[in-house]
């Protein structure tokens, strides 16, 4: 039997990707390393393809991080594999540069229309703090809000789901049948970016 919208309690969210436009905000944030390297040959989707392999194997190899440290990492990594000069400075700010990632001009209206007939829940690979940023820009209060910083790892890693899941059930009561996962895509199964 095929489930209806109608049939869900709680919608969880992803965010980033979904409400949050991280593409922009990256490529928006790497413009000082790419224009200080004088490189008008790194368009937008090799960029963002870059920092998504570079991420991934990131997120892998320090999952306890803070997400702005993650950046950091990421920026400072991408600049070596384009043989870019990067500083300090430079990864700093990209690494600070979460909390400056635009909303899509809907989310908020989108979310409060949403927020009448379900419950909210964020499952985020960022932090606690670059979430509440965000959330700034939504004008709606989540239900729950679990992060990359809550479990010590960032997904794909199936721990995050299995938090999420744990945690809805204990603090929200919530049967994990009545919940639709909402994401950028299905790809992150597979180990494609979604945030």
């Amino acid at each position: 039997m095929t489930k209806k919208l109608r049939d869900y309690s709680t919608l969880t969210f992803d965010c980033y990707g979904i409400m949050v436009d991280w593409e922009s905000g990256i490529w928006d944030a790497l413009q000082p390393l790419i224009m200080g390297n004088r490189r008008k040959d790194i368009t937008r989707e090799i960029a963002l393809a870059a920092f998504a392999r570079v991420e991934t194997a990131q997120q892998l190899s320090t999952p306890k991080a803070l997400y702005p440290e993650l950046l950091r990492s990421v920026h400072k990594m991408t600049a070596f594999e384009f043989r870019m000069d990067s500083n300090d400075v430079l990864d700093q700010e990209f690494g600070s540069s979460v909390y400056c990632w635009p909303a899509f001009p809907d989310s908020a209206d989108a979310l409060g229309i949403l927020k009448e007939h379900f419950k909210l829940v964020i499952l985020s690979n960022v932090h606690r703090v670059g979430f509440a940023a965000a959330n700034k820009k939504f004008g709606v209060e989540f239900d729950a809000i679990y992060t990359a910083e809550d479990v010590g790892r960032y997904k794909p890693n199936n721990a995050n789901f299995d938090y999420l899941l744990m945690n809805i059930k204990s603090g929200l009561g919530i049967d994990p049948n009545q919940i639709l996962h909402t994401a950028q895509s299905l790809d992150r199964l597979t180990g494609a970016r979604e945030q």
